[in-house]
């Protein structure tokens, strides 16, 4: 069993393998599994959530939900770009989000992620930035919920995994009370069981991706009437969620979910952590410390493959925040993993900012 600063590992290192072609048979996750899955998960974010983050995730929690970057619909059936659905097995429960307006060529892509090994295809009708407004596609397709939901029939229609949906309650000058309800009302008619609504309008005009994160006021009451509006779905809330008391309070109050972004990717240990015993009942508390000993085999891996070490551990930059050492730990990998000889050596050698630090 290999240690690290002193540490025993409870549990393996998950296994390794990337899922780069369906050669082999798939075994998917039921729906009810995959709606227990959902109680907690981590948001897709585009050039966060890659799979090195997701690996890391599934370590710190084996119960939460895990999203992949919105990869387009475009760049796999067009562009050919299938190394964007590589992934490792360990990662399951794993969704992909894909992110396009086109009903034909999104159940294409659709196909496409299903035979990579997905649990679940998420369509993006939530992104605003320009890149994504030029492509018709995003929260900019709340404005069409019709589109919308040909999308989701046609991805349907292409694939045995559920297909979901990740919208904003409204955009621009809608008016969220009459928008909203009329959009899950659209996915509910083609089939659409499971949802995630972030809690935000987006604003195409005037506002930069990240003012919408942070701009637009968070109308919770309006997601949580959504819930007991449509209570045969299976809703998830988003936005401003920082911390699991404020998750726990959500699911008490009758969401059936709750996606965090930001905070899971900054204060990973702080969310997840705890995660599978206090939101699943299961298991016991992940000790980051103990991660960090399972991530080498990983790094490992990555590295004789020919990446760069800083391609994993810039997401392990939050991994102590908050805990003594964490100052040390983050400015040693940020001044050391982007060095040519950088290896698993150097993340040993910023650990042990964090175990002197607690001795």
């Amino acid at each position: 069993m290999p240690r690290l600063a002193g540490v025993a590992l409870a549990n393996p290192a998950p296994d390794l393998t990337c899922r780069q072609h369906a050669a082999d048979p798939i075994e998917l996750m039921t729906t009810h599994a995959l709606d227990t899955s959902a109680r907690l998960s981590v948001a897709p974010m585009m050039d966060w959530t890659d799979r090195h983050c997701r690996y890391l995730h599934r370590l710190l929690s084996r119960e939460v939900l895990l999203y992949t970057e919105m990869v387009t619909s475009p760049a796999l059936v067009r562009g050919g770009a299938l190394h964007l659905l590589d992934f490792s097995e360990a990662e399951h429960p794993v969704a992909v989000q894909l992110g396009g307006s086109d009903p034909k060529e999104l159940a294409q892509a659709a196909k496409l992620c299903e035979a990579h090994g997905y649990d679940e295809v998420n369509l993006n009708v939530g992104c605003p930035s320009d890149r994504v407004q030029s492509g018709t596609f995003g929260a900019v397709l709340m404005k069409t919920p019709a589109v919308v939901a040909d999308c989701v029939k046609a991805m349907q229609d292409a694939v045995s995994v559920e297909v979901t949906v990740k919208c904003r309650i409204g955009v621009d000058d809608q008016a969220p009370d009459e928008v909203l309800p009329d959009f899950l009302n659209h996915m509910q008619k083609v089939g659409v069981r499971r949802a995630t609504i972030h809690a935000r309008k987006a604003w195409l005009q005037g506002l930069s991706p990240k003012e919408n994160r942070d701009i637009p006021p968070l109308d919770y009451p309006l997601v949580h009437q959504m819930k007991r509006d449509f209570s045969d779905m299976h809703l998830s809330i988003n936005g401003g969620i920082a911390t699991l008391e404020e998750a726990q309070a959500h699911l008490e109050a009758g969401m059936d979910g709750v996606m965090i972004g930001r905070a899971a990717y900054h204060n990973p240990a702080d969310i997840l952590c705890q995660a599978d015993r206090r939101i699943y009942g299961t298991g016991q508390d992940s000790d980051p410390v103990a991660v960090v000993a399972q991530m080498l085999p990983y790094i490992e891996a990555h590295l004789s493959g020919g990446g760069k070490l800083h391609q994993v551990t810039r997401h392990m930059l939050g991994l102590f925040a908050g805990r003594p050492g964490a100052r040390g730990w983050r400015r040693y990998l940020s001044e050391n993993a982007t060095k040519p000889d950088a290896d698993t050596k150097t993340v040993e050698a910023a650990l042990m900012s964090v175990t002197q630090a607690a001795a």
